[in-house]
């Protein structure tokens, strides 16, 4: 079964459990205020996504038991909660205004200022205060879906170990973009791809881990999805990077300038970087470290990258991670169930080829 067969099986079923986790939330307070807030967290937790952490998590649970069991839905969903968690914070520090093609959830907030004329603070301080709350609360409720579940205690404490791990990795990651967004250094491609492993591989990883700990996977067996899922992680982050600068916006629902005027360091840039002459170099760095980059500014970048070809080597660099995933992949295929090895084949395509 393939990807997108298998998230027409479980999707549906996941927004239903994220959704009941916030309806309870929301049913035991009465402050209004909190009422609305938590709503809001649910709207934009349902207005989209790929689903792709909680699929992962099902998917390696299924892959080791002999009788699939929605059982795994409950556990399956923190890791969703942990990356949202991650991308509220995320559009704060990016002062992005949109996420999957709606407002960024500091933003609402910002809307939510204006609309009822608050007062002593702006309204960027307001929803981003918010926001920072929000990621929080996120981050929190995420724990939930470990501790209220028909597994034993055993498997969950397992669970929040990995749930645990991957939030110091995810932050340990930001934190070294940040360093390098901020640094006027040259950027290695080998500290791009341990910040990207660490921001977006950890999580993809550690709901590969969680799914199949609940099934209680062999050691040598998680360390084979480990393998896989830290490389399906790079994988997904450059393609990111390409699509965050030459994608089509009404796929990605971000825009399509929005990386580099927020001058990120991106594989793109790096690459960038290694291959073009000293006076395109200059001109390339120079862009990138101003404060404020215009739309004329953003098509000099795009051309520079166009010149040094840097949409073929990154998708070359991704292609050296994808042969890596696909032969940890290779050597569970007479192990995991072939329904499961059929999906884990296709999301790994999906995931070099996709166009958002």
């Amino acid at each position: 079964m393939n990807f997108m067969e298998y998230g027409k099986l479980y999707i549906s079923k996941i927004n239903e459990m994220i959704k009941d986790f916030f309806v309870r939330k929301i049913n035991s307070i009465q402050n209004a205020f909190l009422k609305n807030y938590y709503s809001e967290l649910k709207d934009y937790f349902l207005a989209g996504g790929k689903r792709i952490r909680p699929l992962l998590c099902i998917a390696a649970y299924n892959a080791f038991t002999k009788e699939k069991s929605d059982m795994i839905l409950v556990p399956s969903v923190g890791t969703e909660f942990l990356h949202n968690a991650s991308l509220v914070h995320d559009d704060i520090i990016d002062r992005d205004q949109y996420r999957r093609g709606e407002l960024a959830f500091h933003y609402r907030y910002q809307e939510y200022y204006s609309r009822y004329d608050l007062k002593k603070m702006s309204k960027e301080e307001f929803g981003n205060s918010i926001g920072i709350i929000g990621g929080d609360s996120a981050f929190f409720i995420g724990l939930e879906p470990y501790l209220y579940n028909q597994f034993d205690n055993k498997l969950n404490l397992e669970a929040i170990s990995l749930y645990k791990q991957a939030f110091i990795e995810i932050s340990n990651g930001v934190l070294i973009e940040t360093e390098m967004q901020t640094s006027k250094r040259d950027i290695s491609m080998d500290e791009y791809i341990e910040m990207v492993s660490l921001k977006t591989g950890a999580l993809l990883e550690k709901s590969i881990l969680i799914g199949a700990s609940y099934a209680q996977a062999e050691e040598p067996h998680k360390k084979l999805l480990s393998i896989y899922g830290m490389n399906l992680g790079i994988i997904f982050q450059i393609k990111d990077d390409i699509l965050g600068t030459f994608g089509d916006e009404e796929k990605t629902g971000k825009p399509a300038d929005s990386d580099i005027k927020e001058g990120k360091k991106t594989c793109l840039f790096i690459e960038a970087l290694n291959k073009l002459d000293k006076n395109s170099k200059q001109t390339l760095s120079q862009i990138m470290e101003k404060d404020h980059i215009s739309d004329e500014d953003v098509n000099i970048v795009k051309e520079l990258y166009s010149q040094a070809d840097v949409v073929s080597s990154c998708k070359k660099l991704a292609n050296s991670y994808y042969q890596e995933a696909k032969q940890s992949l290779n050597s569970l295929k007479s192990i995991i169930n072939e329904e499961e090895a059929e999906l884990f084949d296709s999301l790994l395509t999906f995931v070099a080829e996709r166009e958002f």
